[in-house]
């Protein structure tokens, strides 16, 4: 498309020719005819001037001079805006024109050229725009490219562009400035153009070497340059009064503080003056004005080159810039601070050399200086290159590779502008342009800022798209003074939002939008912004970047939203620019993780506009400086960025597991971004991911281990085999039966097709398969059994056990180290009295070798080399015993001192494996197992109450009776069963004491039964002669002396001395008269003839218990006060544990509980307690030796009777250790049988060799 300029156009310019006038003071003059014949005679020149040679401003006037301008535009590009308006201003000034008429510039958003314009200042990036309707630039005769030394991204792209377009524009001039750029490069790069040098200086300058120097060993810091820069303003100071100073600094926070530093330091009429690119319009021309006093004017490098300060005479170079560095590595943005090149320093140097000889100050060394680079490194070798490459492939100007770029960009970074074009969706995975990327380069601004717009069409927000899009595509509007932070911050705090700082531009912008509409003049709204801290220059840019940007997505077919958009449609729309820039918290480092593994924190100026730090947030742009900080943030949620950066997303998967309820395999997914877990754990079908691994674990899981439902009988009739064949080895505890599952796996793989993988597909290609073949899938015996298993049989594993008159069923488990591994017997809670202990010792007949094996290999050597070889001896073991013959252990002991005349004690055996004692189940009357174990004593103890409570709930049989005071209940039965929820259960009727009076009830077993029913004969026979139990003790004389002995004993006082003396001393009377075997009464005809017996013998009796009473309660009074009177001294040990002994064997209930004929021996034992104490003080080393030979044996019975439980050799024992005490301590007292520690220690190990009797009680 041709822009060339109309003839009306040609013919305005020609009427208002501007008449140039020419500076002969300027170096660049001596050489106006060498560059006229030049530029007449060359399309390209190179023009080498340095600072202060006149070039930026005569060059244009020396085109118009040779008629150029006429026929096209003089276009000169100048890196900066700032500086394209002070040329045009200074060009305008000197050609006596107005800017806007022969002069004119134009800016991005900001046009004032006219069709009277024939100079046309603009940045290079303005005139890289043009391209796009103007291929060949043919709205311009003359192109000057000037400060080229700068080598900004879009002056390179420039060079390589106009060396294209030059062989298809003849009549174009091409004029390249430079300040520092080797000649003879650029020369090369257009085909040997020529190279014209112009001198720069028109005064001596005087270069001083001042380094900064620490104040102590450490590196340099703020205070030391700070100091370092005073001191060198003094210096210049003392120099002259006239002439201003230069200071270059790296940024503006550097400005800021030495500004405040210098007006606290220097004298009152100093002027300090900021220069850098972000200040307004009206700050900048301060700069150029004249004052009356000393100005200190502190600048970045914007001053080095594109703007020359007037009045310079001085310069302090501090030999620091602040340079954009584009990571490859993170795709970041680095801006830091780094030393500046040689030909840097030389400019800033050429800046005080103008008006008179100057000085110039390098706070650094000579040696520092000689080492730097010689050139500034090009932008293109440092920066992003994706809006470069979007551009050429837009406008179709070849791949950028082959482009020819002054000093071309690496591969590695050609590929980073192509990945972050991917990332917007602006290429596809070939690198060829799609829709997004074909609307991304019509707008003209970062392709990130246009991503969003475009998405803000799809979010339905594109109003407020604009306005943020407009925002972040210029400097911020909000000033903040240094001096004036806090005022600043509090003023634009009407601004912020709590979760974005993007949504504060909207509220910046209705507050201004408000504020022209209701502006009452221009100077009203440049004060009402002055006084917000805002800037009115840059606020007036946004709106006319807004409007721009309206009207180019309006040609472009977008409409703006009817309705507001919401926190998340702006939010995502914002999203889709802002991929790379997402990061997620580390609460432990309180900073983020972000793209790529790098690690960035929140700007200090975005965390005093935000509330709190969001989990996850997007930047609008990553920078860094001292750290990577994000700036201008906000929250979002993760689960917007999956379908925004789908075709970013790396997917994982792991785990795949069975799903039995989805009846496939499912997986886990992992979803990143750039290294970011966007999904941590999320469950998918596994089939359309892998459908090789989803078929295997849909046969492995669903078809061999059953985990699968379906009513299809082929999977019934294979479960239920192969259920069989497993309880084969169970049984038998070898799994070498049942073909493993490979085998199996291997049946269905080759049945099924490859595409079922799921429960679905499964049943419809089964429903089809089956139609032609029904028994496909069935599985034969053979097929799944390795051998035909005849050792196991029904009668060594047999599928019930006969326990305590019932069958139980058993259930077999091989499965080493699991709670059910061996036999288990399921039995309903109820029979749990019923079960007879030794019966389970003998497992089932297929176990029993190896259980007999394990006990015996356990024995010692010495023992067991006599039973070898062991397997006859256990088969002749078992021809002999077998589970009628009672303890498993008791018969082995037996048949063992048979064989070979040893006899084993009964601690002998050791433990065997779990698996070889039988498991009990208990079970409630619905089936449901309440506990299990091993252990019957503890099964009895945890569970026994609520047997006999489900005893107690039985229904009524006509048996159950209570508040009984006589035998009236007619006769009972030995036994019953009751039936309940179909279950059988025995139960035995039992006459219980219950103290006031007496009941029956029904019991677990037909010993408790025993047990019980003789105390609660007894207690009938007390109610119904208790007349004569009143009357008969009265007649007891000595009742009162005997009562008041009896209260020093110790136990339950809860009744008068007395009462509870008449009640021990009658019910043991009536011990003595009802026999063991009363328990076994049933019928009415045999108690009553019992009572009578009772009734006929009873004062008798009881005046013979009470006779054995007597001394026994006199003797324990002797014994007790004596005991009382030895606490208090220094044998209070020993007396303690007499005093224990004592309390053992006198209690409240022991005249009760112990029988007469034994009940006799007592004063003996208790006259031995006082032998004891007398002979103690004298003899506490004997007394301590004989008390040592009854420890071991105490101990011993002790442990026994906690773990077995009363018997009848346990309660012999315990007289035989106090007989023992009485030979021991009184040995004069005589003992009715002989009794040593030895003779003990063999009794002892013959009784529980032998095991005592259980549930036997006296």
């Amino acid at each position: 498309m041709s822009s060339s300029p109309t003839p009306q156009q040609q013919a305005a310019r020609a009427a208002a020719a501007l008449q140039p006038s020419f500076d002969g003071t300027l170096p660049i003059h001596e050489a106006r005819e060498a560059l006229s014949q030049a530029i007449l005679q060359h399309p390209v020149i190179i023009v080498c001037g340095e600072t202060g040679s006149g070039k930026t401003t005569q060059i244009p006037k020396f085109c118009l001079a040779l008629g150029r301008g006429i026929a096209g535009l003089i276009g000169c590009t100048q890196p900066r805006r700032i500086a394209a308006r002070s040329v045009a201003s200074r060009l305008a000034q000197e050609l006596q024109t107005q800017v806007g008429a022969g002069v004119g510039y134009q800016i991005r958003f900001h046009d004032r050229v006219s069709d009277q314009t024939a100079i046309k200042v603009m940045t290079d990036g303005i005139l890289l725009s043009e391209i796009h309707h103007d291929r060949l630039l043919r709205r311009y005769d003359t192109i000057v490219v000037d400060e080229a030394h700068e080598r900004t991204l879009n002056i390179d792209f420039l060079l390589g562009y106009l060396k294209q377009i030059l062989p298809q524009r003849p009549d174009l001039k091409v004029i390249i400035t430079s300040a520092t750029l080797e000649s003879g490069r650029l020369s090369k790069h257009f085909d040997g153009a020529p190279v014209i040098e112009v001198s720069g200086r028109t005064y001596p300058v005087e270069v001083r070497w001042h380094p900064i120097t620490a104040n102590d060993a450490d590196e340099v810091d703020d205070r030391d340059a700070r100091t370092a820069l005073l001191n060198a303003v003094d210096e210049l100071a003392h120099e002259s009064r006239d002439g201003d100073i230069l200071v270059f600094l790296s940024g503006e926070r550097d400005i800021r503080d030495a500004a405040e530093a210098l007006r606290k330091h220097h004298p009152p009429h100093t002027e300090i003056l900021p220069l850098f690119a972000r200040l307004s319009f009206a700050e900048q021309d301060r700069v150029f004005k004249p004052s009356g006093g000393r100005r200190i004017v502190l600048s970045t490098n914007v001053a080095e080159t594109s703007l020359t300060v007037p009045g310079i005479r001085y310069v302090v170079d501090t030999g620091l810039a602040r340079v954009n560095r584009y990571s490859l590595r993170n795709k970041v943005t680095q801006l830091q601070v780094e030393k500046i090149s040689q030909a840097s320093a030389r400019q800033r140097a050429g800046r005080c050399g103008r008006v008179a000889s100057g000085i110039c100050i390098r706070l650094y060394d000579e040696q520092d200086f000689e080492a730097r680079p010689a050139y500034t490194t090009p932008e293109i070798l440092r920066t992003s290159l994706a809006a470069v490459i979007l551009k050429m492939e837009a406008m179709g100007l070849g791949r950028v590779e082959d482009f020819p770029f002054l000093d071309a960009p690496s591969a590695r970074a050609i590929d980073d502008g192509y990945q972050l074009l991917g990332e917007l969706g602006a290429f596809d995975t070939d690198r060829a342009l799609t829709a997004i990327g074909r609307e991304l380069a019509k707008l003209p601004i970062d392709p990130r800022i246009g991503r969003m717009l475009l998405a803000a069409r799809q979010q339905a927000c594109l109003s407020e798209m604009l306005i943020i899009a407009s925002a972040l595509s210029v400097q911020d509007p909000r000033d903040r003074p240094l001096e004036h932070r806090q005022a600043a911050d509090q003023r634009h705090a009407q601004f912020q939002h709590e979760h974005s700082e993007f949504l504060s531009y909207l509220s910046l912008w209705r507050f201004f939008e408000e504020a022209v509409q209701h502006k009452k003049s221009n100077r009203k709204l440049a004060e009402f912004c002055h006084d917000q801290f805002l800037s009115l220059t840059r606020l007036r840019e946004w709106r006319d970047i807004h409007s721009q940007l309206h009207t180019l997505v309006a040609e472009m077919g977008m409409h703006l939203n009817s309705a507001p958009a919401t926190h998340e449609q702006i939010h995502r729309a914002l999203l889709t620019g802002l991929l790379g820039h997402i990061g997620q918290r580390d609460p432990e480092d309180d900073n983020y993780l972000g793209s790529r593994g790098v690690r960035f924190w929140i700007n200090p100026g975005s965390s005093r506009m935000l509330k709190g730090k969001p989990q996850w947030l997007m930047a609008a742009e990553l920078t860094e400086t001292t750290r990577l900080y994000a700036r201008c943030i906000a929250r979002i949620e993760p689960e917007w960025i999956e379908p925004i950066a789908r075709h970013l997303l790396r997917h994982s998967y792991f785990d795949p597991h069975w799903d039995r309820k989805a009846t496939q395999a499912n997986a886990y997914e992992k979803v990143t971004l750039y290294g970011l877990t966007i999904v941590a754990k999320r469950r998918v079908r596994y089939g359309p991911i892998d459908p090789v691994e989803a078929r295997r674990l849909f046969i492995r899981h669903a078809l061999v281990l059953g985990e699968f439902e379906t009513r299809a009988p082929f999977f019934e009739h294979n479960q239920r085999l192969i259920e069989d064949i497993e309880a084969l080895e169970h049984k038998g505890r070898r799994q070498d039966v049942l073909v493993d599952e490979a085998n199996l796996e291997r049946f269905y793989d080759g049945l099924l097709p490859a595409m079922v993988w799921s429960g679905e597909r499964f049943e419809k290609w089964r429903r089809e398969a089956e139609r032609e073949h029904p028994r496909l899938l069935f599985l034969e015996r053979a097929q799944v059994m390795r051998h035909d298993a005849q050792h196991i049989t029904e009668a060594l594993f047999p599928d019930t056990i006969m326990l305590g008159g019932m069958e139980h069923p058993l259930s077999y488990r091989f499965e080493p180290g699991h709670v059910l591994d061996g036999v288990t017997v399921s039995i309903p809670l109820v029979m749990l009295g019923n079960i007879e202990s030794e019966r389970l010792e003998w497992l089932v007949p297929g176990l029993i070798r190896d259980k007999i094996t394990a006990l015996l290999k356990k024995l010692p050597q010495r023992i067991r080399r006599d039973l070898v070889p062991l397997p006859p001896f256990i088969t002749a073991f078992l021809e002999r015993y077998g589970p009628h013959s009672g303890s498993l252990t008791r018969c082995l002991a037996i048949f063992i001192q048979m064989r070979t005349g040893t006899a084993l004690h009964a601690d002998a055996w050791s433990e065997v494996p779990e698996h070889l004692r039988m498991n009990l189940r208990l079970q409630d009357p619905a089936g449901n197992e309440v506990g299990s174990g091993r252990d019957l004593k503890t099964l009895r103890e945890q569970w026994g109450a609520e047997a006999r409570t489900f005893l107690r709930e039985t229904p009524d049989v006509g048996l159950t009776r209570s508040g009984l005071t006589r035998w009236d209940m007619g006769d009972l039965p030995v036994s019953l069963v009751l039936d309940r929820r179909d279950l059988k259960v025995p139960a035995f009727p039992a006459v219980v004491d219950e103290l006031e009076s007496a009941a029956v009830q029904l019991v677990e077993s037909e010993a408790e039964a025993n047990q019980l029913t003789r105390q609660g004969i007894l207690r009938l026979c007390l109610l119904e002669l208790l007349t004569l139990v009143k009357a008969s003790s009265r007649a007891i004389h000595s009742l009162t002396p005997m009562a008041m002995q009896y209260a020093m004993l110790p136990g339950d006082a809860s009744l008068a001395p007395s009462e509870a003396l008449k009640n021990e001393l009658a019910e043991r009377t009536m011990l003595e008269l009802i026999p063991e075997s009363s328990g076994q009464i049933r019928t009415q005809a045999a108690y009553e003839t019992l009572r009578d017996q009772v009734h006929a013998q009873w004062m008798a009796k009881l005046t013979e218990t009470a006779q054995l009473a007597l001394p026994v309660l006199k003797a324990y009074q002797d014994v007790r006060n004596a005991v009382d009177k030895a606490s208090a001294g220094p044998l209070k040990g020993t007396v303690a544990e007499i005093r224990q002994h004592l309390d053992q064997l006198m209690y409240r209930g022991a005249l009760r509980n112990t029988p007469l004929a034994q009940l006799k021996h007592f004063p003996r034992y208790l006259k031995a307690i006082l032998v004891r104490l007398e002979k103690l003080p004298g003899d506490r080393a004997g007394d301590a030796d004989k008390a040592r030979q009854l420890q071991g044996l105490q101990q011993s019975w002790m442990r026994t009777l906690e773990t077995r439980g009363p018997s009848v050799e346990l309660e012999q024992f315990r007289w035989m250790l106090e007989e023992l005490r009485v030979s021991l301590f009184a040995q004069a007292l005589k003992t009715p049988y002989p009794v040593s520690e030895k003779r003990l220690q063999k009794h002892w190990e013959t009784l529980t060799r032998s095991g005592p009797s259980p549930k036997g009680k006296l």
